[in-house]
């Protein structure tokens, strides 16, 4: 959820001091892009996973701070909800043998936490968004303790001037209210990053809005809101209206949402950020005492504390970071799309997939955006979140295609070129992209296989606990890290 804030109020004059910090910060991350020395030689990844936490009977737990307190693992963070809690997984250079080893960090961490937490009747759960949630789970006293998720709550409802409205139309429809942001704590996702140069930003950015849609297809992992089925990637419009700021007024005057899968192409990193700047006024308006262009100009690195918290308050679909490490400033284009799950070894053909592609399309010879619309892309992500692996999405130079189908034909090889751009070793590719493949042929991602398995177990019991029921099956599939394509219904 972005740096630490404390608990405060803030007056009219910390809002004008913050915006006039804000827009210096954006100079001097321009000036920064023209003139100093970013971290480019050798580029890492970066993996973090947003996990639930039920009890034995598939219900949420709302245990999260005793959860890591068992778990004592500073890679395991708090996150919005007291059924969340996240990992940060250890960056990697893919060459290295990188796949391998999150796989290795990942599962022996979620195995020691699995451990530990069951103690205390709370077990992980790696799924998009929890099938269990009821109404009264929905409620501010749900959030967590840390005063910066009640701070954005309530600056998120001052904002739009009353409730949260979620309104989602899919297989069955779903409506209902909520004074906090707490149905944002639904949705728990994988985040795959990608570090670049300042140069190439721009295609890394470009190529990764192209494919979100088809990481969409292949990867949907959230069916169920609050009992109801809706889309195959329900996270998609619940993320959308939790976090918006805006009346229905200011929606029908176009203003912007928060939560923004964008508007353009872009020929720059500074162009997201000036975006983020121009069109969104701050909901955290907390000022430091650094100097961002004394600091450069002395030789040092500047934080840009209030420009990366005012971005980490806009929830672009693929983020741009601007972040420091081991004093030399870097980017990285963070990629929010995916649900978490269904299994350790799904998350890395899904990042197997996502990095190999990226990469290939970066560097193309032809731009991939170039060929297709900006609209047609967004237009794609939702049809995507909506449909799942069933969906059909329109390509350049193919027209309307189901999305498998693309995949199976021509993205796949692309992203085994990519993978060896990155050095990764063709027998590691092969295993984590043949799960892709098999995916495809299948016609079973996380979703198709909760829906299936839920009808089958509703056609005997109440829809709850034919909910509990399929959850409870699903945690223990999990554990057997057996790629969901395989699972039995």
């Amino acid at each position: 959820m972005g740096e630490e804030v404390a608990a405060q109020e803030f007056s009219r004059a910390d809002r004008t001091r913050h915006r006039e910090k804000v827009r210096r910060c954006l100079d001097v991350f321009a000036r920064m892009l023209r003139e100093a020395a970013f971290d480019t030689d050798d580029p890492m990844t970066g993996l973090e996973i947003e996990l639930n936490l039920v009890d034995d009977a598939g219900d949420p737990a709302l245990k999260n701070a005793d959860a890591l307190a068992q778990i004592a693992n500073p890679d395991f963070q708090t996150e919005l909800g007291q059924f969340n809690v996240e990992i940060n997984v250890p960056p990697q250079r893919l060459r290295d043998g990188g796949f391998a080893t999150y796989e290795k960090n990942l599962r022996e961490s979620l195995n020691d936490a699995e451990s530990k937490a069951s103690t205390i009747g709370a077990h992980m759960v790696m799924i998009g968004i929890l099938p269990t949630l009821a109404e009264g789970h929905m409620s501010p006293t749900t959030l967590s303790s840390n005063p910066r998720y009640q701070l954005l709550s309530d600056q998120i409802l001052a904002a739009r001037g009353e409730d949260i409205t979620i309104d989602i139309r899919g297989v069955e429809r779903l409506i209902t209210t909520a004074d906090s942001i707490i149905p944002e704590a639904a949705c728990t996702s994988t985040q795959l990053h990608v570090q670049t140069s300042p140069d190439d930003f721009a295609e890394y950015w470009n190529a990764s809005q192209c494919i979100a849609a088809i990481q969409l297809a292949v990867g949907a992992n959230s069916p169920f809101l609050l009992g109801k089925e809706l889309w195959r990637e329900t996270r998609i419009p619940l993320f959308e209206q939790a976090t918006d700021t805006r009346s229905e007024e200011l929606k029908a005057q176009g203003v912007r949402p928060r939560v923004w899968f964008g508007e353009r192409w872009i020929t720059s990193v500074f162009d997201l950020f000036e975006e983020n700047v121009r069109y969104f006024p701050a909901l955290l308006p907390v000022t430091e005492d650094e100097d961002p262009l004394a600091v450069l100009e002395g030789g040092g690195v500047p934080g840009l504390h209030e420009l990366r918290l005012h971005n980490g308050t806009i929830y672009r679909w693929n983020r741009p970071i601007y972040d420091i490490a081991g004093g030399t400033p870097h980017l990285r284009v963070e990629n929010r799309v995916l649900a978490a799950g269904p299994t350790v070894v799904d998350t890395m053909a899904n990042a197997a997939f996502y990095f190999g592609l990226v990469r290939q399309l970066a560097e193309a010879e032809r731009p991939l955006w170039s060929q297709m619309s900006f609209s047609a892309a967004e237009e794609n992500f939702q049809t995507a979140a909506r449909q799942g692996i069933d969906a059909q999405v329109y390509w350049p130079a193919i027209g309307q295609v189901r999305a498998t189908e693309l995949v199976l034909r021509r993205l796949l090889p692309m992203a085994r070129e990519g993978l060896a751009r990155w050095g990764v070793p063709e027998d590691e590719a092969s295993r984590l992209l043949g799960i892709i493949e098999q995916r495809c042929l299948v016609g079973t991602n996380g979703s198709e296989w909760f829906v299936r398995r839920f009808h089958a177990e509703a056609a005997s019991q109440e829809r709850p606990e034919a909910l509990r029921r399929t959850l409870v099956a699903y945690r223990e599939l999990m554990h057997t890290n057996e790629p969901v394509h395989t699972w039995v219904e």
